[in-house]
């Protein structure tokens, strides 16, 4: 009764993570208070850094397995001559 009441404040309080988190330790008593609340800690901060990067990526509109590759084009055209006399 009190672990479904949790759950509902966790939700409530948009504490997805740790809901979710939570749920899952149920399954396993035997670690400490301190562990626990670590845990569910690190799962809510986990999520809140995912969605907030996805929702950037999806801001920045890029599709599919585009990444930036750390290439750089260079600054002068192929075919006006400065191009070789670039220094690195």
């Amino acid at each position: 009764m009190l672990t479904q009441h949790s759950l509902e404040h966790l939700h409530t309080l948009r504490l997805e993570g740790m809901a979710c988190a939570f749920k899952e330790q149920l399954a396993q008593p035997a670690i400490s208070f301190e562990e626990r609340f670590a845990l569910l800690i690190d799962r809510e901060i986990l999520l809140r850094d995912n969605k907030r990067l996805e929702r950037l990526l999806k801001a920045a509109r890029i599709k599919g397995g585009a990444a930036w590759s750390g290439h750089r084009s260079p600054r002068w055209p192929v075919g006006s001559g400065l191009a070789s006399t670039r220094t690195a």
